[in-house]
């Protein structure tokens, strides 16, 4: 592959395991940089809980200073802390300030690894800005708290539009989950909206169903089901279902995409108890790193890791415990990086 483009990707490892599936996945990348001759060039930058003690916060300014000289950012997990006057999450604050408005979760069966269904390949998409993350929750009084779920026509207008250009790539169906039955306004102009876009894509199916059902029809007929999109709550809790449903959350990855910017990372969170003990499943941050590669428009290297991963599932030698295996993370991403190398 020939590529005359210079790209600036900040890295961001994160905290507990952040660090090892990072690692595990540059393995991977670097593989695909010198195969493809790619030009990519990292910028590291810090995010997380590990960084409050230096810098105050788990986001600190410098590190989006950073990641506006890049084009894009890799990152693993952050742990965000609970509780009314913890700090907000880093993840929700990358997205807003870039205004990442479309988290883009697929789920497909992978060979070898448990399934409810053989065929199972949808991918959600969810409203990545607003909903119930607006951060507008806050106590009116000792006995009573308040949080606001917002919902724009521009938001739900670019997302939709998001999911049927996708689906028009892909199988051609659409399904919005939404709760417009007690949501009566917000959800309902959600639907209105995406019916009306609909008009403008007469060769996709679309279709509807409320969250709480969606629920058992993933369990009952994942293999329905194309293009999901929904609100941002409701997107965060349904692709942790799905992913689970082809195998689970150690092998899902995600995308955040706006207009001028991305981030990459895998859908799981920090487990600070397995902090630095190498031992979870980088398969989620290597796919994300396949799902960067798409983006960047290098097709045939994204395709190369998923084609390296889904030999190292199917050989099965070489596992994290997570699949019944007994191999370390990083033992995996030189596995998958051997593999592109062949």
């Amino acid at each position: 592959m020939e590529n005359k483009r210079n790209w600036k990707v900040a890295v961001i490892k994160g905290d507990g395991v952040g660090p090892d599936v990072v690692n595990a996945a540059l393995l991977v990348l670097n593989k695909v940089m010198q195969k493809f001759n790619l030009n990519i060039e990292y910028v590291p930058a810090e995010a997380g809980l590990n960084c409050v003690e230096k810098y105050g916060t788990n986001l600190p300014k410098e590190t989006l200073e950073i990641l506006k000289t890049t084009d894009c950012v890799l990152k693993g997990p952050t742990t965000t802390p609970e509780g009314a006057n913890s700090l907000p999450s880093a993840n929700v604050g990358i997205r807003k300030y870039f205004d990442l408005y479309a988290d883009v979760r697929p789920n497909k069966t992978l060979p070898k690894v448990p399934s409810l269904k053989p065929n199972v390949d949808m991918v959600i998409v969810r409203e990545n800005t607003e909903g119930m993350y607006s951060g507008l929750d806050f106590r009116v009084n000792s006995e009573t708290t308040v949080g606001l779920r917002i919902i724009t026509r521009k938001a739900c207008e670019r997302i939709v539009k998001y999911a049927f250009e996708l689906a028009e790539k892909r199988k051609k169906h659409v399904t919005l989950v939404h709760k417009g039955n007690v949501l009566k306004v917000s959800d309902g102009m959600f639907k209105d909206i995406f019916y009306e876009t609909a008009k403008n894509y007469p060769d996709i199916t679309a279709d509807d169903a409320h969250v709480d059902a969606i629920t058992q029809w993933f369990i009952k007929q994942p293999e329905f089901y194309d293009v999901l999109v929904t609100e941002n709550l409701f997107g965060d809790i349904i692709s942790d279902e799905a992913a689970m449903i082809v195998g689970g959350i150690g092998t899902g990855a995600s995308a955040n995409i706006g207009e001028r910017y991305a981030m990459f990372e895998p859908i799981h969170g920090s487990v600070p108890k397995y902090t630095g003990m190498d031992k979870v499943n980088p398969i989620g941050t290597v796919m994300s790193v396949k799902m960067m590669m798409d983006w960047m428009g290098y097709e045939a290297a994204g395709k190369a890791i998923e084609d390296a991963v889904h030999k190292v599932l199917e050989e099965g030698r070489v596992l994290t415990y997570d699949l019944g295996g007994t191999a370390k993370c990083s033992e995996v991403g030189k596995e998958i990086a051997k593999k592109i190398s062949l």
